[in-house]
């Protein structure tokens, strides 16, 4: 048996072209396009690839982009006074501020200071509180991209057992919740985990996002069972998952490869929040 590759730029596409026909539709009926403000603190050389993808994004497909690039010396005040003026502003529906910031620069204070309905990332505590609470929120861009990856094998979430190894704040948890949402039986393993395979070997839906190359192999898989792999991991100039690829793919049903699975999907879902953030403020 070979698994079914789960194309995520393919299904990215189809996700930005859903985004720019309701961005082209919101342009004609309000008079202005919706907008993303991007802060970059620093000289960060992949975050300035990170923003630099997000923004060529937004403008191919009518979100108009707001760039600040700050220096390194930039004061936590700064940045702070900065995120409340673009709270302010009518033209900015989602603000962004890339991650990680210069060490001086507090991320949880920052981070605050964005109103929760412009909060693109969907990072904000008070999202996070109701996406646990099952309430209409911005939810974190990587595990709305995995959820409709999942959706689109055609494998019913209702009912399956779903394991997700590692419990980060941007992945682990809320995607743990997102299926949960979706009435997936889950258990959520990590690092203290005794034996994960015994979990992991059984499990419908299998989600990685430890961040550690190929640390899932063929035999540690569910014959038939969903693998996405989160994990992003360069060595030698090369990208790598969290999941042995070859071994993997002859056990699965389906797997995202790397790269081309998840990565490109967690832009789409920062356009589909700044979409449904512009809708919300509308």
């Amino acid at each position: 048996m070979s698994a079914q590759i789960i194309d995520g730029r393919k299904i990215a596409a189809e996700i930005k072209a859903q985004v720019k026909v309701e961005a082209e539709a919101f342009w004609k009926r309000k008079g202005r396009k919706m907008g993303l403000a991007v802060i970059l603190v620093g000289d960060d050389f992949a975050s300035k690839i990170y923003v630099r993808n997000k923004i060529s994004a937004c403008n191919e497909n009518c979100i108009r982009s707001f760039s600040y690039e700050l220096p390194e010396s930039t004061t936590e005040e700064e940045l702070i006074e900065l995120i409340q003026k673009l709270n302010c502003d009518d033209n900015v529906d989602g603000i962004l501020v890339q991650l990680p910031l210069p060490p001086h620069i507090r991320q949880n204070v920052v981070l605050s200071h964005i109103s929760a309905n412009k909060d693109a990332d969907g990072f904000l505590a008070e999202n996070a509180g109701n996406l646990m609470l099952g309430n209409p929120s911005l939810n974190a861009c990587t595990p709305c991209g995995i959820i409709e990856l999942i959706r689109s094998t055609g494998v019913n979430l209702d009912g399956a057992n779903a394991v997700v190894i590692g419990r980060s704040n941007i992945v682990g948890k809320p995607i743990s919740l997102l299926l949960l949402e979706n009435h997936a039986t889950v258990t959520m393993c990590h690092s203290h985990t005794a034996n994960f395979v015994n979990f992991s070997r059984h499990a419908d839906i299998l989600v990685v996002a430890v961040g550690k190359k190929g640390l899932i192999t063929g035999e540690m898989v569910k014959q038939g069972a969903v693998v996405i792999d989160v994990g992003m991991n360069r060595k030698d100039g090369k990208l790598f998952g969290d999941v042995d690829f070859d071994s993997v793919s002859k056990v699965a049903g389906y797997i995202t490869p790397v790269p081309g699975g998840v990565g490109p999907m967690t832009v789409a879902m920062l356009l589909k929040n700044i979409v449904k953030a512009a809708l919300r403020l509308e």
